[in-house]
């Protein structure tokens, strides 16, 4: 435990000492304010655009570091030798990619964190100046606390993200894991059209490829629930739990996928 926590706190300093993470923070951070100049133009849709946009810039920019961050994470090591150093040293090798996951983690938890409190800033500094915090134009309150919801389950879409570009970049190169993990990401966005893949087709074979497709690939839509809260629709906490055990066995079955891959892997 105490060698994860080492290998984790060290990937998070890199990724905090990373230019690229700085910007991506910031431009997250910008675009939740531009969400807010945006919603000044339609009455009474302001409030719902600056959620719905804020949310959005939390997603892709969380996305756009899980991905570039984690398909380095490993291949990164090996481009630079560094590698070698690594595994002659008391460390095993389920040990170095697991750590190197929750690294990730910690630092998509805490950029998540920072963008939450901007989120907040801008819907409270938004209610402020319109005179209230639940006006009647409004289908939710501003300072609504369901929107936790929707940023917990876009850190368990990203936590899931990581995974994958962890996955790929164990055996791959970084180019191939970055477009394999978006390629990944955009269908797993789609996964639910192939459980109802079998109204528009006869071929049974066809039919059995869609419905194990269904069940191995991501399924992001099922934790997407921006637009629910948004619009102050009730959001089960069934539901959410059931979908973050979902993405927590899909993580679990992935990491261990790239355990074993890691494992077989020869550096001579």
């Amino acid at each position: 435990m105490r060698i994860l926590g080492c290998i984790a706190l060290n990937v998070f300093k890199e990724s905090v000492r990373d230019k690229v993470l700085y910007n991506l923070v910031f431009f997250a951070v910008l675009l939740i304010a531009v969400s807010f100049l945006l919603g000044q133009l339609t009455a009474g849709q302001d409030m719902k655009i600056i959620k719905d946009l804020g949310l959005a810039a939390m997603s892709w920019f969380g996305l756009f570091i899980a991905v570039f961050i984690g398909i380095g994470l490993v291949s990164k090591e090996v481009e630079r030798k560094s590698i070698y150093s690594l595994l002659s040293k008391p460390i095993r090798r389920e040990e170095l990619v697991i750590g190197k996951y929750l690294g990730l983690v910690l630092t998509l938890l805490v950029n998540l964190s920072i963008m939450t409190v901007a989120y907040y800033l801008v819907l409270g500094g938004m209610a402020w100046m319109m005179g209230g915090w639940h006006l009647p134009i409004w289908e939710a309150p501003a300072i609504d606390p369901r929107l936790i919801k929707a940023i917990v389950m876009i850190l368990l879409q990203l936590m899931m993200v990581t995974a994958i570009a962890l996955l790929f970049s164990t055996f791959s190169t970084p180019l191939l894991s970055a477009a394999l993990t978006f390629g990944f990401y955009i269908v797993g966005h789609f996964n639910a059209d192939l459980k109802t893949f079998e109204t528009v087709v006869d071929s049974k074979p066809l039919i059995y490829l869609a419905r194990a497709l269904y069940y191995l690939l991501p399924n992001f839509a099922a934790l997407d629930i921006k637009a629910q809260v948004v619009h102050g629709q009730p959001v089960p906490l069934g539901g959410l739990l059931m979908n973050a055990a979902y993405a927590l066995t899909f993580i679990g079955a992935l990491l261990t996928a790239a355990t074993l891959i890691f494992r077989q892997r020869d550096f001579k």
